[in-house]
């Protein structure tokens, strides 16, 4: 299990199914906002490699997204900021599992 980690994201790569994936999260006394994402693995190999973390978000940005969520004082829940992909998103939370075990 291979992972790479900046501040607000965290990007895994599954050997057993030979895909990457990544999160965004922010957490704040605002709320939470979470994006989760399937990547490439050309995304995978830039992450980490810019100055500014930001740039990293960015770049996950451009795959394609599976899962978000939003609850902040500032945004909304309900079906127009809630994208789900449920192979997709099972997949990833098998990856996470997989890391912490």
């Amino acid at each position: 299990m291979d992972k790479k980690e900046g501040n607000n994201w965290t990007a895994y790569y599954d050997s057993d199914v030979n895909r990457y994936f990544a999160e965004i999260i922010y957490t704040s006394r605002e709320g939470r906002e979470q994006y989760d994402y399937e990547i490439t693995k050309e995304i995978y190999d830039k992450l980490g490699s810019f100055s500014k973390d930001y740039e990293n978000e960015e770049l996950i940005r451009t795959g394609e997204m599976n899962y978000s969520f939003e609850n902040t004082m500032y945004g909304t829940l309900g079906p127009e900021r809630l994208v789900w992909d449920e192979e997709a998103n099972k997949a990833m939370n098998d990856c996470i599992r997989k890391d912490k075990e």
